[in-house]
C-alpha cells in the first residue's frame, strides 16, 4: 500500500512540476482549458495524479475547474499585474534594505545569476524566453532569501508562476526587452553593492515599472 501511494505521490509531484514550470508560464495558454488525457500522455502518467496536480492548482487560484468542460488557465488581468508589481515592490526593498543594513548583499551569487542570464541567446525560441526568466525570477529570489525570512522567501516563492509568466509575455512582447532587462537587473546590483538604500529601492520600481508597463500596453 505504501509503495502505491509513493508511486502515485511521485506521479503527481511530477505533474504539478510540470505544470507549473511549462504549462502555466506559456502565454499562449492563457484563456485555454488543459486536457487531462493530454497532460498524461505528455508525461507518461496516468490522468489520476494530472487531476490531482491540477486540484493543487486550483487551491493556489492558478487554475480553475468549470463543470462540464474542464481546466481552465485564467489570463492575468491588469490588475493583477499591477498587484503583483506592487507586492514585489514591498517584499523585495525591504531586502534591499535589510541586506545593505545588514551587509549581507549577496552580490557574487546574484552576479553569477545576472552573467548566466545575459549569456542565454536572444531568439524566437519559447524555452529560451522561460530560462531567461527563471534566471531573473532566480535573481530576485536571491536578493529576497538573503533577508532571512523564511516567511518572507517563501511567500515570493509562490509568486514564481506568475512572476515568470508576465516576464516571458514582456521579453516576447517588447524588441530589445532581455537586453533592457538585464541592464535593469545589474542596476539594482550595483546600487545593492554600494550600499544605496534610496537606490536600490528606484532601481527595483523602475525595473517593475517596466514590466507593467509593457504588458499593459499589449
Amino acid at each position: 500500500m505504501g509503495k502505491i501511494s509513493s508511486t502515485a505521490t511521485s506521479g503527481r509531484d511530477k505533474a504539478y512540476v510540470h505544470l507549473r514550470e511549462n504549462v502555466l508560464t506559456d502565454p499562449e495558454l492563457q484563456g485555454q482549458f488543459l486536457k487531462e488525457a493530454d497532460l498524461a500522455a505528455d508525461l507518461g502518467i496516468s490522468r489520476t495524479p494530472v487531476r490531482e496536480a491540477l486540484m493543487l492548482l486550483v487551491s493556489e487560484g492558478l487554475v480553475e475547474l468549470i463543470p462540464q468542460r474542464g481546466a481552465y488557465v485564467p489570463a492575468i488581468s491588469g490588475r493583477e499585474i499591477c498587484e503583483l508589481m506592487e507586492l514585489r515592490s514591498v517584499l523585495e526593498g525591504h531586502a534591499s534594505r535589510w541586506v545593505i543594513t545588514e551587509q549581507r548583499v549577496p552580490a557574487d551569487r546574484m552576479q553569477d545569476t545576472l552573467d548566466l542570464q545575459a549569456a542565454i541567446r536572444d531568439n524566437d525560441d519559447p524555452e529560451s524566453a522561460r530560462h531567461f526568466i527563471r534566471l531573473g525570477t532566480l535573481f530576485h529570489q536571491q536578493l529576497i532569501d538573503a533577508a532571512g525570512s523564511e516567511l518572507i522567501s517563501r511567500t515570493y516563492s509562490n509568486l514564481q508562476v506568475r512572476q515568470t509568466l508576465a516576464g516571458v509575455s514582456a521579453v516576447c512582447r517588447a524588441v530589445g526587452r532581455r537586453n533592457a532587462v538585464c541592464t535593469e537587473h545589474q542596476d539594482i546590483l550595483d546600487a545593492l553593492v554600494a550600499g544605496e538604500v534610496v537606490q536600490a529601492q528606484k532601481a527595483i520600481d523602475e525595473h517593475l515599472a517596466a514590466i507593467r508597463d509593457v504588458l499593459l500596453r499589449t
